[in-house]
């Protein structure tokens, strides 16, 4: 079951109700606005990058579904990190389009991915994905502004 909000103001630190699938590893180094609704984790493959998290309690909103702000928040931290591995350079969002496509229930593991589709010197135009099991659960792309020289 998913775990209980502690209100501490604090970064959250796993533990056994994350339960991240295999190759994922708790994402220690994030700020404190995200560490603060983590845990997140992250994993590196052949193919790419995934960024993942448990939906606890803390994570819902009214309806008891994964609220959607925190969705979209999880896209913009994809589709940034997607920037940093493809430019190696720090990027903020200008704009970004987010479609909710389904619900995320507590206990539910979300996963995502992102990738860059074009970047220029001083912008960059990303698209991301958002999953629970085979569910896509929200679609996003963004525009960002390139924070130093591109390369």
């Amino acid at each position: 079951m998913a775990r209980e909000w502690r209100g501490d103001g604090e970064g959250r630190a796993p533990d056994e109700t994350d339960n991240p699938p295999e190759g994922y590893v708790f994402s220690d180094a994030r700020g404190p606005f995200t560490s603060h609704n983590g845990p997140f984790f992250h994993k590196v493959t052949d193919e790419g990058f995934w960024h993942g998290f448990r939906a606890h309690m803390h994570h819902l909103n009214g309806h008891g579904i994964v609220h959607g702000g925190l969705l979209m928040a999880f896209a913009d931290g994809l589709m940034g990190t997607a920037i940093w591995r493809e430019t190696k350079t720090r990027a903020v969002t200008m704009r970004m389009t987010s479609d909710l496509l389904d619900m995320v229930r507590p206990g539910e593991w979300v996963e995502g991915t992102a990738r860059v589709v074009r970047a220029a010197r001083s912008v960059a135009f990303v698209e991301a994905g958002v999953f629970s099991g085979r569910r896509k659960v929200l679609a996003a792309t963004g525009v960002f502004k390139l924070l130093g020289g591109f390369r």
